[in-house]
């Protein structure tokens, strides 16, 4: 009995063990619940228009602040091939000009964006080489601010939000209505100054579209819940009644082997939720997946027989005469640009290479057709140039129009991410979509 009796301690422990990872938090420090309160003060003039609110908080900002990066547009062009006489499609990076969003219907244009948690960006994610200055909720809000309403989005994908009210409000301003879930256990609430916990949120435009329903999930990891959440609507756009799905998430951080399989089992689960809430309907997951191209979850999302998704920022890039298959020798340029670059654990490596050996030929196109970078910053134990964040969607029923390129090394700086130009360690994704008659 004494030996029965001590390995069911032994396993209880384990099992408690593992849920306190899978939770994401070893810290043994009380909980401080503070609610989402330190803008409770802002106060934002009646009336105003984007163009006008953007010069608002421009002028609360400062105007002498450094100005927020310029980014272009991916934007299709015919030209003319001479060698072979036939006109081919070719996609030129023009000028910001053209990133005016369409006023059709059907066309739809997504910001997908991890804003950075403002709480642990400032206190616990030890960017050493952005101005302490630079971190402060007063700098980085009216920039954030700057970098969602500029592009005019339908729909905006947010994760680490921990300032919900505020977003709510400034966007609310422009007709947007948010839904907002947090995540169980968040890190945000073991640190004193922090205004609430962290998690993802959705907005959407209620002039075009009609929110029919909505539903969230914490995802399981082997039937055990993880800390990580998303979140899935139903819109119906008001002036066709056609109806379509936006999930977002953010997946498990860190490297490992280990954290690897968690995050492909996360996945898993969340192409399982949003397939039940969203039946035949098409699908948009935007999301920061912490999780490069060769990880088996990116596979397990485009190799999902239910949901047969497709990346955009891939497929878009594909259609270029400059896609080819060295993406990868492109990605290791950018992460080899310092001497203090990070690299994958020498496991993950193999684990990783072992998984892309066995990809089909539809993952290993859009692996290499996919951005060098989403994400671009220097921490305490190395730089990490990398890219982890997505906009899935459904190619049969979506035709993905343009995206929204990402700045150059010498635009980014020595310094990186964030910093006095851009608020947040990840660069934010904007695709245009055309949703299509086929349903």
């Amino acid at each position: 009995m004494f030996l029965i009796s001590t390995i069911v301690h032994y396993v209880v422990a384990l099992y408690k063990l593992f849920k306190k990872f899978m939770m994401g938090s070893f810290n043994s420090a009380p909980k401080i619940n503070n609610v989402d309160s330190q803008d409770d003060s802002l106060e934002i003039p009646k009336g105003l228009n984007t163009t006008e609110l953007l010069k608002h908080v421009k002028h609360l900002r400062g105007i002498h602040q450094p100005q927020l990066l310029s980014r272009y547009f991916i934007k299709p062009s015919l030209t003319s091939d001479v060698t072979d006489g036939l006109r081919s499609l070719k996609l030129n990076t023009v000028a910001k000009d053209y990133s005016v969003a369409s006023t059709l219907p059907n066309h739809i244009r997504v910001l997908q964006w991890n804003i950075l948690s403002q709480t642990l960006g400032q206190n616990n994610d030890g960017f050493v080489r952005c101005p302490e200055e630079a971190l402060t909720w007063e700098n980085r809000k009216f920039l954030i601010v700057q970098e969602i309403l500029q592009y005019n989005p339908d729909i905006i994908c947010l994760q680490e939000v921990d300032h919900f009210k505020f977003l709510q409000t400034i966007l609310g301003t422009q007709n947007y209505e948010g839904i907002f879930f947090p995540k169980p256990d968040s890190p945000c609430l073991y640190i004193e100054e922090n205004n609430g916990p962290d998690g993802c949120a959705i907005f959407f435009r209620r002039d075009k579209f009609e929110l029919k329903n909505f539903d969230t999930r914490i995802l399981e990891v082997w039937r055990v819940q993880s800390n990580q959440v998303a979140i899935v609507v139903n819109l119906v756009v008001k002036s066709t009644g056609k109806e379509f799905c936006v999930c977002t998430t953010h997946l498990k951080a860190r490297h490992g082997s280990l954290l690897s399989k968690l995050r492909n089992e996360q996945g898993r689960d969340l192409l399982h939720f949003v397939k039940q809430f969203s039946g035949e309907k098409p699908v948009l997951i935007c999301g920061d997946f912490n999780a490069e191209p060769t990880e088996p979850v990116y596979a397990t999302v485009l190799s999902g027989k239910q949901l047969q998704l497709a990346s955009a920022y891939a497929d878009i890039k594909a259609e270029r005469d400059e896609c080819n298959n060295d993406s990868a020798e492109k990605h290791k340029a950018n992460t080899d640009s310092s001497d203090d670059a990070q690299t994958q654990s020498v496991e993950e490596e193999e684990t990783d290479a072992e998984h892309v050996e066995l990809c089909d030929d539809k993952v290993m196109k859009s692996i290499q057709c996919e951005p060098p970078y989403t994400t671009w910053k220097i921490r305490e134990d190395g730089e990490e140039c990398h890219t982890i964040d997505y906009v899935f969607y459904t190619p049969e029923q979506f035709k993905v129009r343009n995206c929204l390129e990402f700045p150059r090394d010498d635009e980014v700086g020595k310094n990186r991410t964030p910093s006095f130009q851009y608020p947040s360690d990840h660069f934010s994704l904007v695709c245009d979509f055309e949703l299509l008659d086929k349903q």
